[in-house]
């Protein structure tokens, strides 16, 4: 009870509850583990949950028909998420919920959780709000794909996943997850990145990269 007490106190959508009223919502929850693969829920299900992370990564990921993934976002410790049926119960859920590492989460159902949200107005506003982020987010990362070349995107990645203090780093993304992050193949990322290389811009080593021109990069985005 007081890690979900922590984690509820900590979260800006709750900052309108008091200690009884927080720990009356901490009760209404489950815990659930999830290992490494293990999906919380399939694009397509109706799914009526709010959940938040205790611990772990949680990713959301939209497949394509063709089999390519992309990757949406990225939930951690402290954040917070639900299924579209969580406020529309015949509304199914529009990407698949996976544990990236072992994951400890805790989840509320529609049905617990109705009475007590049109009780805290509050707690219903902020939650809007969050959603509304959530909405600019993908809305930013549609607009990527829509007119950022593929190269583009990956130097953009490149910038933001491996940070300018360092020169030499570890590679802690494959090719697959590089490429579901950026709405591409894996065939596309290895062939840029090694047009990278040929530039100059990036040393491409088996296990980490290195930043030979960075402000190369830079012009790509």
């Amino acid at each position: 009870m007081k890690d979900i007490l922590l984690l509820l106190r900590s979260n800006t959508v709750f900052a309108s509850l008091n200690e009884a009223e927080i720990a009356e919502f901490a009760q209404l929850a489950r815990g659930r583990m999830y290992q490494k693969g293990e999906f919380l829920c399939l694009h397509g299900d109706l799914w009526p949950y709010l959940f938040i992370v205790a611990r772990g990564i949680i990713d959301a990921q939209k497949e394509s028909t063709e089999g390519r993934s992309l990757l949406i976002a990225t939930f951690e410790k402290g954040e917070l998420f639900w299924g579209l049926a969580f406020f529309d119960e015949n509304t199914a859920m529009p990407v698949t919920l996976e544990a990236r590492e072992t994951s400890h989460v805790y989840l509320w159902s529609r049905s617990q959780c109705q009475p007590f949200f049109i009780q805290h107005g509050a707690l219903s506003w902020e939650l809007s709000r969050l959603m509304a982020q959530r909405m600019l987010h993908a809305s930013e990362i549609v607009e990527g794909l829509a007119f950022m070349p593929v190269a583009q995107r990956l130097a953009r990645l490149l910038l933001e996943q491996y940070p300018a203090n360092h020169l030499a780093i570890e590679r802690h993304l494959t090719l697959d997850e590089m490429a579901a992050r950026i709405g591409s193949t894996r065939e596309m990322v290895c062939r840029i990145l090694y047009r990278f290389a040929a530039q100059g811009a990036i040393q491409i080593n088996r296990t980490e990269f290195v930043f030979k021109d960075r402000q190369m990069l830079e012009d790509y985005k």
